[in-house]
Formats: C-alpha cells, sequence, structure tokens
C-alpha cells in the first residue's frame, strides 16, 4: 500500500473551516470527480499499453530458456514498485507537476508488466474479469463514499492483512500449493474489496484537510494512485477465480 505523511500535519488552511457547506459540498464533488478521472484514466493507460505490449511480452519479459523471467522482465516487474515509493515518499517535496508524471509512468509500466496476463489467460476471461471487478468496485467505492459509518478503525487490521498477504505469497513462491494459492486469492479478493471502500471514505475525509492548501492537488494524485492499486489488486486476485487458462 502506498503511504505519505498526513497533509494534516504541514499545516493546512485554517480558514476552510468558515466555508459555507453548499460550497463545500461542491468542492469535495469536484475533488472526487478528479480523482476518479485520473483514477479511471489510469487503468484505461494501463489496459492499453498491456494489450499492444501483448504480442512481445513472450519475447521480452521471458527467458530465452522460458524457465523465467528474463532481466528486463524482473526490471519491468518491479519498477511499479518503484514509482510507488518514490511517489509516497516524495510527495512533500515534490511538484504537482512531477507527481502527475510519475503517476502516468506507473500506469505505463503497470501495463507493460501486466502484459504476462495475456499469455497466461484468454482474451474473453480477461475482459469478463474486469468488467466484474469493475461493477464490484463501483459498488464498494459508493459504499464507502455514501455510508456514514467510520471505517477509519479497520486501517490497521486491512494493512496487517496486506503484509500477512504479502509473506504468504512470498513463502508460497518456495512450496508451490495451488491450495495455498487459491486461499491467497481468496483472501486477497476480500481484502482489497474492504480496502475500497475504506480508502475511499478516507479520500472523502482528507479534502477537508486539505482543501484550499497546496496539498489538495497532491492528495488528487496520491488518492487516484490508492484507488488504482486497489482495483488492480482486486481484478489480479479475481482473475485467478474466473479467469480460464490458454
Amino acid at each position: 500500500m502506498a503511504n505519505w505523511q498526513d497533509p494534516r500535519t504541514t499545516g493546512v488552511n485554517a480558514a476552510s473551516v468558515s466555508v459555507p457547506r453548499a460550497t463545500r459540498d461542491v468542492g469535495l464533488r469536484s475533488y472526487m470527480l478528479s480523482v476518479y478521472n485520473y483514477m479511471a484514466s489510469g487503468v484505461l493507460l494501463t489496459g492499453i499499453v498491456a494489450l499492444l505490449f501483448a504480442p512481445y511480452a513472450g519475447r521480452v519479459l521471458v527467458n530465452s530458456a522460458g524457465t523465467g523471467m528474463s532481466p528486463l522482465g524482473w526490471l519491468i516487474i518491479l519498477a511499479p514498485l518503484g514509482f510507488v515509493f518514490a511517489m509516497s515518499f516524495g510527495v512533500n517535496r515534490m511538484q504537482t507537476s512531477t507527481l502527475r508524471m510519475l503517476f502516468w509512468g506507473f500506469a505505463t509500466v503497470m501495463g507493460l508488466s501486466m502484459s504476462t496476463l495475456f499469455l497466461a489467460y484468454t482474451n474473453e476471461s480477461i475482459a469478463q474479469t474486469f468488467f466484474a471487478t469493475a461493477a464490484a468496485y463501483a459498488g464498494l467505492s459508493l459504499y464507502g463514499y455514501t455510508t456514514k459509518r467510520d471505517l477509519s478503525g479497520f486501517g490497521t487490521f486491512l494493512i496487517m492483512g496486506v503484509v500477512g498477504l504479502l509473506v504468504a505469497m512470498l513463502i508460497n513462491m518456495f512450496l508451490h500449493s495451488s491450495t495455498l494459492a487459491l486461499a491467497i486469492s481468496g483472501i486477497g479478493v476480500l481484502l482489497f474489496a474492504a480496502l475500497t471502500a475504506y480508502d475511499t471514505q478516507r479520500i472523502k475525509s482528507l479534502y477537508f484537510v486539505v482543501q484550499g492548501s497546496d496539498m489538495q492537488a497532491k492528495m488528487i494524485v496520491m488518492g487516484a494512485l490508492q484507488l488504482y492499486l486497489d482495483f488492480i489488486n482486486m481484478f489480479q486476485f479475481l482473475l485467478s477465480f474466473m479467469g480460464n487458462r490458454r
């Protein structure tokens, strides 16, 4: 998960509390719409890049023996993680334009790395899983946006869940257990479904902290990155269930 310094510690325009409610509501809708537009554009860019690069993925990402990833393949697979760390730890000192360029770069390299899905699964099952994920994601994000229930208490539990999931995936790289892989996929779908609602509410809450400050534009990009990660992870775990292998 991407983490960055809470803008509440960086100094916020206190005068925002006197802004009329109607004005704040309009500002919130505009803020969230910008987050969703960036997120959807990033997913679209990733999909286009993955589809265009798929015919070459086997030659570029897989080694000549066909037994694993090539050095360039490992670089492409790990590059998105570098972008996430750079954006998360550099958000406070970066210009907004730099943060945006990194976001588009991240979406592009994610497309390159995800092109391997077209080698493993049929195009039809990828499309079906994508639309199923999109429908579920829309409902979960809407719940996170509209619910009056405070979801912040689930934050620590969800972060611990992500860490545990990563550890289980690392262990299974050596065990190659199909049962454990199935369990990881099931837990992953549920975990990122919950994170979608949680992150949506958190991004919404951040608006009232950063509105009118220099951090607002940056938080739009970082919010889009977080929602993008929730969507992509939920899609990939769900594909393990719904995908038809070639």
